[in-house]
């Protein structure tokens, strides 16, 4: 079966390119695309559909391609309020069936669960009483920094500050199934199996 890094080599030189002329395109590195093909790298989504367009295919085609993980991935729920994770954890577990989705009261025990496991995405609050969730992403960001984090709040003038610290997302309170599902085609790294 074809890895993505095999996919796009392939597609390259189907279209008669050098790794080169591919990085000159992208404006990257030929190293860059050296490690996308051997799959030392993925890039993130925006890059799979600049690579996708400039290889003339649909970017599903690189996705397909990409090796699903050997486990579920992990999503977490941080939230100070009880109410928002007994709520919040089966909203996330019918938008992302394919997950592992766990919840967390305490900013320091997902920062341990974190270093712990890989987690492909984090809803974390703003306010966790007193502490800081744009913090809280900056130092999971710091541990696993292919982490998409997406903000939730109650409070919309959040948002410019929230957009500093790396995040890839910004959704009201209460979650929503729908809200959630739209969320993940804009996630900055692409992750298989959470669909």
């Amino acid at each position: 079966m074809n890895n993505f890094g095999e996919t796009v080599r392939r597609l390259r030189i189907e279209k008669g390119l050098s790794q080169q002329q591919l990085a000159d395109h992208l404006h990257v590195s030929r190293p860059t695309v050296a490690n996308w093909e051997v799959s030392r790298r993925i890039p993130d989504a925006t890059m799979v559909a600049l690579i996708a367009d400039t290889l003339g295919v649909d970017t599903g085609v690189l996705l397909a391609t990409a090796e699903a993980p050997d486990e579920p991935p992990n999503v977490l729920l941080v939230d100070d309020k009880p109410i928002i994770l007994e709520g919040g954890i089966p909203i996330l577990r019918q938008a992302l069936p394919g997950a592992n989705v766990a919840g967390f009261l305490s900013w320091l025990e997902a920062l341990d669960y974190i270093r712990e496991k890989p987690v492909a995405l984090a809803f974390l609050d703003i306010e966790l009483g007193k502490a800081n969730g744009l913090d809280l992403c900056r130092e999971m960001l710091s541990i696993r920094p292919r982490t998409n984090v997406i903000y939730l709040t109650n409070f919309i003038e959040y948002a410019f500050d929230a957009w500093d610290t790396g995040a890839c997302g910004f959704l009201l309170k209460p979650l929503e199934v729908e809200a959630v599902r739209k969320q993940i085609p804009r996630l900055r790294y692409p992750v298989r199996g959470l669909m």
